[in-house]
């Protein structure tokens, strides 16, 4: 294995986090705009909006590292698709940007109406912009973006990109309905558990169904994807993400949702990087190559140095941020506490 193949796997894997990390956010926005008005969905929005508040702005490092891999590591391959698909790309940095916008400004807002309109950014931004990083992901596993292809509709709104849109926002709203599911049972709120269960069981149904779809659409429209899917390492873990599919109805089933998030999360990961293995050897089937798209050795073995250096700096800081977000550390003071705070103070002045 070269080291042009160890940062293509880096990337992936990358990707994959992002997928899962980012995927979670983007799926408690979709549940945002399918929470109802506002009496109706005041307190699925309390959950999300507690439950998101610590974490929301980490969850973007993972797409931080794919972009500077991508740079850096394969400059052919990020010219190649920032210039034939720059319009859904543009507009999922739109939404990327509206979406963190309208999230901190609407909890803020005193006037009901403002209140709103950022909650409406927020969650609609949260269901476009996956849309369109799946319809760019459809555009290179089709095979239609290749090195000068210019910008044209085709690039990404291809059967291919399209039903990879549709399950990049499926595949979010499921894992936003499964944290959410961990959230309320965190939270002790019962009512809030039974909501987003049903939801997590039904989102799960639509990512198999809409899953089942793009495979067989790859049959005729991505062929070279198809035939990595069904063979070899591809093949092993679209098993394994069958698995974890399996294994989160399951879970979802018992009163206790201890364990559903990692198998939530096994099957977006196992999804993505099953999509990556299956493109091997080539970035942008079947026109750029790992090794063609790859920039000078000299600077990837640097990029592999400082992204060694990188993670091991934000691994355990974002462990650690999870860890005392699950454990309710990272929980806002609310009128009470600071009652009882103040009431501590003075008797230990007196």
């Amino acid at each position: 294995m070269t080291i042009a193949d160890i940062i293509a796997v880096v990337l992936l894997l990358a990707v994959a986090a992002y997928a899962c990390a980012g995927g979670t956010d983007y799926g408690a926005g979709f549940w945002d705009l399918a929470a109802g008005g506002a009496e109706r969905g005041k307190r699925p929005r309390w959950l999300i909006d507690h439950a998101m508040a610590p974490v929301w702005e980490v969850n973007n490092v993972w797409l931080i590292f794919v972009m500077v891999i991508m740079w850096t590591g394969f400059p052919v391959l990020f010219q190649t698709v920032f210039s034939a698909m720059w319009l859904p790309l543009a507009l999922a940095t739109v939404g990327l940007v509206l979406r963190g916008a309208g999230f901190a400004l609407r909890k803020p807002m005193r006037r009901l109406s403002r209140r709103r309109l950022y909650g409406a950014v927020f969650a609609i931004s949260s269901l476009l912009t996956p849309f369109f990083l799946g319809a760019a992901v459809g555009g290179i596993a089709s095979g239609r973006v290749a090195p000068g292809t210019e910008a044209s509709a085709d690039a990404w709104s291809n059967p291919t990109s399209v039903f990879f849109g549709l399950l990049t926002i499926a595949a979010t709203a499921f894992l936003g309905a499964v944290f959410l599911l961990s959230d309320a049972e965190r939270f002790e709120a019962p009512d809030l558990m039974g909501y987003f269960r049903l939801r997590a069981l039904g989102s799960l149904v639509v990512v198999v169904v809409l899953g089942v779809a793009a495979f067989a659409v790859t049959h005729n429209d991505a062929p070279h994807v198809w035939h990595g899917l069904t063979h070899g390492a591809g093949l092993v873990f679209v098993v394994l993400a069958a698995v974890c599919a399996v294994a989160t109805a399951a879970q979802l089933g018992r009163s206790s949702a201890r364990w559903t998030r990692p198998a939530a999360v096994g099957v977006v990961a196992a999804g993505v990087i099953a999509w990556g293995l299956a493109q091997r050897p080539y970035l942008i089937p079947t026109s750029l190559t790992v090794r063609d798209a790859a920039g000078d050795p000299n600077t990837l073995v640097w990029l592999a140095f400082v992204t060694l250096v990188a993670l091991l700096l934000v691994v355990p800081a974002v462990i650690l941020l999870y860890w005392l977000d699950t454990h309710g550390e990272l929980e806002s003071l609310n009128d009470a506490d600071l009652r009882q705070s103040a009431a501590g103070d003075s008797a230990d002045g007196g």
